[in-house]
């Protein structure tokens, strides 16, 4: 991209919504997530009757002194999650100057950020067609996370993405975290697939659809000769008047739709980000009311 939107001002404005964030989690933005296997976190979780051979150090001797039989504590498994972000680098996304993918590459670096300070791991990527090209993976920590997260910058908006394509041959692991995947969804492409294999391997999915203030209220009127951004092979040349703008804005809501309902129908969370919006306005104030987060 021209500019690079991954600055030291957008990372100070990070890390300010992050101190304004204090109790993050609500089961998407993960960190040291604690799950319902018995491990060796400090956290109690029940009891169990002692066997032989068990470890004598977790016996609770409170309990046997009142029941007069060996009981184990048993403990939360504290797990570092692993929060795996999917960006659509298609040439649509760099619609309407360039909004689009600066919103995604922004939304990309705040939820990376949120998962890092939470203790997660976060991996990356970016789909070019129908291939998954990873910018960086496995990182933890704000050392290593801003050592990293300039690479977003380098990220071309060009061609198309095929979601399900990419995302389906990929390792995604098995419920250890959240998946984020951000593109604008006006595709006729199949992308419910990858949703699918998404919750099938019990991960949380998020889907943030971005898309412009002109896209979703166009005010475009009068003669024009509109291109596909994707395939410039497509395009539409006709006088544009009330009633096909009333056909376009049925047609948005299709979209808009269409991903929200699939996403619902399968546990899955569903945000429509304007390209417009600050990520302030979109992660405090739009994902506080859907809460996901508190």
């Amino acid at each position: 991209m021209a500019k690079f939107v991954i600055n030291e001002q957008f990372l100070q404005q990070v890390e300010t919504l992050q101190i304004l964030i204090k109790n993050n989690i609500a089961g998407l933005f993960g960190g040291n997530h604690q799950t319902r296997n018995f491990g060796s976190s400090c956290e109690f979780a029940d009891h169990r009757d002692y066997m032989a051979g068990d470890d004598i150090t977790k016996i609770d001797w409170n309990a046997y002194a009142r029941f007069e039989k060996l009981y184990l504590k048993l403990f939360l498994d504290e797990r570092q999650m692993h929060t795996r972000i999917y960006i659509d680098a298609s040439r649509s996304m760099d619609y309407g100057g360039g909004h689009k993918a600066e919103q995604a590459l922004k939304l990309a670096a705040l939820i990376a950020y949120v998962s890092v300070c939470d203790m997660d791991k976060v991996s990356l990527y970016v789909i070019h067609g129908g291939t998954l090209e990873e910018v960086f993976t496995s990182v933890h920590g704000k050392d290593m996370y801003l050592q990293e997260i300039g690479k977003l910058n380098s990220i071309v908006f060009d061609g198309d993405s095929r979601i399900s394509e990419a995302i389906l041959p990929s390792a995604v692991g098995y419920g250890d975290g959240l998946s984020v995947i951000i593109s604008d969804f006006l595709t006729d492409d199949n992308y419910e697939d990858a949703i699918d294999h998404l919750c099938g391997k019990r991960r949380d999915v998020f889907c943030i659809q971005v898309l412009t203030r002109d896209e979703l209220n166009p005010k475009i009127r009068g003669k024009a000769h509109l291109f596909d951004s994707e395939n410039v092979q497509k395009f539409y040349r006709r006088n544009i008047d009330k009633e096909i703008i009333k056909a376009y804005k049925r047609a948005v809501e299709y979209v808009t739709s269409r991903i929200r309902d699939y996403c619902e129908a399968r546990g899955a969370n569903y945000l429509l980000a304007s390209a417009d919006a600050s990520v302030g306005e979109i992660f405090l104030g739009r994902l506080s009311d859907m809460g996901v987060v508190k």
